[in-house]
């Protein structure tokens, strides 16, 4: 889907700009002079996850309670099989699915609370469903075998309970004794801070101990602080890193929520948990998604999508799909080279674009125009209605066959099949005067295609809706979800609905 661009005086016209937002220097967030090292220096959205000692201590911290979970139940298979069932290959694939089982429910992550009442209904119940589908498998060819496998899945559950009620209490005593802790940060100043905090450190077998509060206005007083306030909200960045700060909670304080949303997607690519107290939490009813705190409830923010296993598996598919279509279409880049060298005298454009992190990279395009003679205007917002363009130059645009050498942009990692589509720099800083939630655009790869394209949102269309829908993309990413933006990328191509 081409973005190229026309006149920029062009674009500030058709893009729904407030006159009245504050204006930013710099599309690439600036470094700190007063940081105390290299690390802090970064921009917080470019501080990579897990890199660095922060990141090692963090999970040193993090790793060793749920290995025991997983050692206690792989004691707790190992016995049942023992009482019910020889070993066989069969028995290992039922105990991979208990895990997979087991890690989908959450039944692995390192919780403030933990009790086996708690877990006691979802650690059978998928112990039994595992177990069910075996003696189905299984039932197929030997009825006896599968019903052997139902009974260890059902000896299982009982002996996992048994060894879970006793690493529990080995969790929370060594938390009690300090151990275990994870150090957290409090957003915000007021009355809720302080009440969390003071918990924390009442009640340390949640394993949490509070290192300070961020706010720019404290309400609380004072002399009421249980810990105290560390800096204002523009020292996140700061704070995190050199804190070694682990888990960050949101509550009540001075900055408006739309700021705040900024913060915490900066806060993505670290290796931090993010809980925020709800409104009106006191109506707040838990759920299986919401931790409690001595009474208070805590949400869970859901993992950035990118610091997810499942990413990985987009980039594998990204591999696999571009070449397939490499191969199958050459005939079409071959067809489509030839022609562009005939009516243009060149078969690539090469243009500098912004990717991931801010990061400048050369996108690939076929010539649909043209050289630009020396001496001609700057940056173009939109080339659609440009006299010098000619017949095949605006068949490629219209079919958008001119994209297609951005295939070689994803084999190099450059960009993704699905994502955020990039722009050149002199926009991305333009556009990030204006619309402040822009750069968090820029946290994945950016993309051949893209949740706003499919919208209809390229070309001379609002800006502040494709960084809205940009953002929901990558909020709400699923493989599944690129699926569907490929199926309707695909039959927007044979409409001829590019520009």
């Amino acid at each position: 889907m081409s973005t190229e661009m026309s006149n920029p005086a062009q674009a500030t016209a058709r893009t729904d700009r407030p006159a009245a937002l504050p204006v930013r220097r710099s599309a690439v967030p600036v470094q700190r002079a007063d940081a105390p090292d290299a690390a802090m220096r970064q921009p917080l959205h470019l501080v990579g996850v897990g890199s660095g000692p922060r990141a090692r201590r963090f999970r040193s911290r993090t790793f060793w309670a749920p290995a025991v979970l997983v050692m206690t139940d792989v004691l707790a298979f190992g016995t049942a099989v023992v009482l019910t069932a020889a070993p066989t290959l069969k028995t290992l694939a039922l105990f991979g699915l208990v895990l997979v089982l087991f890690h989908v429910g959450d039944l692995y992550r390192l919780r403030l609370s933990l009790s086996i009442l708690d877990d006691a209904v979802s650690i059978v119940g998928r112990s039994l469903a595992a177990g069910a589908a075996a003696m189905v498998v299984a039932g197929l060819n030997d009825g006896v075998a599968g019903l052997a496998r139902l009974q260890t899945s059902a000896t299982f559950g009982m002996l996992t309970l048994a060894g879970r009620t006793v690493a529990y209490a080995g969790i929370r005593e060594m938390r009690r004794h300090h151990r275990l802790h994870q150090r957290t940060l409090l957003l915000g100043a007021g009355s809720v801070a302080g009440t969390l905090a003071a918990n924390m450190l009442e009640h340390p077998h949640y394993g949490l101990t509070p290192v300070g509060m961020l706010d720019d206005d404290p309400l609380l007083a004072k002399d009421a602080r249980p810990v105290p306030v560390v800096g204002r909200y523009d020292d996140l960045n700061r704070i995190l890193v050199g804190q070694s700060v682990d888990t960050v909670i949101v509550t009540f304080g001075s900055m408006r929520d739309p700021s705040v949303v900024d913060m915490l997607r900066a806060c993505d690519r670290l290796a931090c948990d993010i809980y925020f107290v709800p409104r009106l939490y006191e109506l707040h009813v838990v759920t299986g998604g919401t931790e409690v705190l001595w009474g208070i409830p805590l949400l869970r923010l859901r993992r950035a999508p990118f610091r997810t296993d499942a990413w990985t598996g987009k980039r594998l598919t990204d591999i696999v799909l571009s070449t397939l279509a490499t191969v199958v279409l050459a005939p079409v880049l071959l067809l489509c080279a030839l022609l562009c060298r005939l009516e243009t005298g060149q078969v690539l454009y090469r243009q500098t674009r912004i990717g991931l992190d801010g990061r400048p990279f050369t996108l690939l395009k076929f010539c649909s125009l043209p050289e630009t003679p020396t001496g001609a205007e700057g940056p173009t917002w939109n080339i659609a209605d440009d006299a010098r363009m000619g017949r095949i130059g605006k068949l490629l645009r219209r079919s958008s066959l001119d994209e297609l050498p951005q295939l070689w942009n994803v084999l190099r990692g450059d960009m993704s099949l699905v994502g955020p589509r990039p722009e050149r720099p002199y926009f991305v800083d333009e556009f990030t005067q204006q619309f402040p939630f822009y750069p968090a655009r820029h946290r994945v790869p950016v993309g051949l295609t893209g949740w706003a394209q499919i919208h209809g949102l390229r070309g001379n269309t609002s800006i502040a809706e494709r960084a809205r829908f940009d953002n929901f993309y990558i909020e709400n990413w699923s493989m599944w979800g690129d699926i569907k933006i490929l199926l309707r990328t695909f039959g927007q191509v044979l409409k001829a609905a590019g520009r």
